[in-house]
């Protein structure tokens, strides 16, 4: 009786902790408005809803890697792949947020270079291109 009360609990918490990141998640996604914004940027309104199922699919197919012990054997070269998809959505992400939240003309004024935006966004552009590539080359072997 004491397992049946466990595993229940267990399941409880499970799902609270679920319902709580996902509300994080979508609340995150709607509130600053990402998806539209990328959509916006890319000029790909016709595949709006590409890309919400994209997100839909890509969080369900991460719960699935995450909670289960599939091991896939894949070559190099699509793991290369994988982790170039990875750092684009990363970046795109990264980018919208920034965007929405005006992080860089904001910088830019207060570090009194706000007619070479440009430069500054290549700037931190090829910084985080070095920096992983650094990380990837010292501490990922």
């Amino acid at each position: 009786m004491l397992e049946i009360i466990s595993y229940g609990i267990e399941i409880f918490v499970g799902l609270a902790g679920g319902l709580a990141v996902g509300s994080g998640f979508v609340a995150f996604i709607t509130v600053l408005g990402i998806i539209p914004r990328l959509v916006q940027l890319s000029k790909s309104k016709s595949a709006l809803q590409l890309y919400e199922w994209a997100v839909i699919l890509g969080a369900l197919f991460g719960i699935f890697i995450s909670f289960t012990h599939v091991s896939i054997d894949t070559p190099i070269v699509f793991e290369m792949f994988w982790g170039l998809l990875h750092g684009i959505f990363i970046g795109m992400l990264a980018a919208a947020l920034t965007e929405v939240l005006n992080v860089f003309p904001i910088l830019a004024k207060r570090i009194k270079l706000a007619d070479q935006l440009e430069i500054l966004v290549l700037a931190i552009v090829f910084g985080k291109i070095l920096g992983s590539i650094f990380q990837w080359v010292i501490y990922v072997k």
